[in-house]
């Protein structure tokens, strides 16, 4: 039983580092900043939590106990990448791109990162 335990952790490692490696290859590849940050932040975050798994599978397996950490870590991962792939998107926007540069936006005309109103004008959004 425990050699199926050891394959299964295996397929987990094995798994994780494709995504891992895929991840890392994209982002070399890719030529757009925009399309570089979408591949870390997917493919090296379930590379990641493939590791992760195959952690508490080994600790529960193998070692007989139950180890929290792994959970902390993924718990961790997936509040900070979106957040952080958020804020390389905004600078990005803000560092290269102008209003007209933008793609249309369908609604008030406005994309929320160059949402300055002109002078003695409020933003539709905001209360008075």
């Amino acid at each position: 039983m425990e050699q199926i335990w050891e394959i299964v952790i295996a397929f987990f490692l094995i798994v994780s580092g494709v995504f891992g490696f895929v991840g890392s290859f994209g982002m070399i590849k890719l030529k757009d900043p925009m399309s570089r940050l979408h591949a870390p932040t997917k493919a090296t975050t379930l590379g990641v939590g493939g590791v992760l798994i195959a952690s508490i599978l080994h600790s529960l397996t193998l070692e007989d106990h139950i180890s929290l950490h792994e959970l902390l870590i993924t718990l961790f991962l997936f509040l900070t990448a979106p957040v952080t792939a958020l804020f390389i998107a905004k600078w990005h926007i803000h560092r290269h791109e102008t209003p007209e540069t933008l793609p249309p936006t369908g609604g008030d005309g406005r994309w929320a990162t160059h949402a300055v109103a002109p002078d003695n004008d409020t933003p539709e959004h905001t209360a008075n």
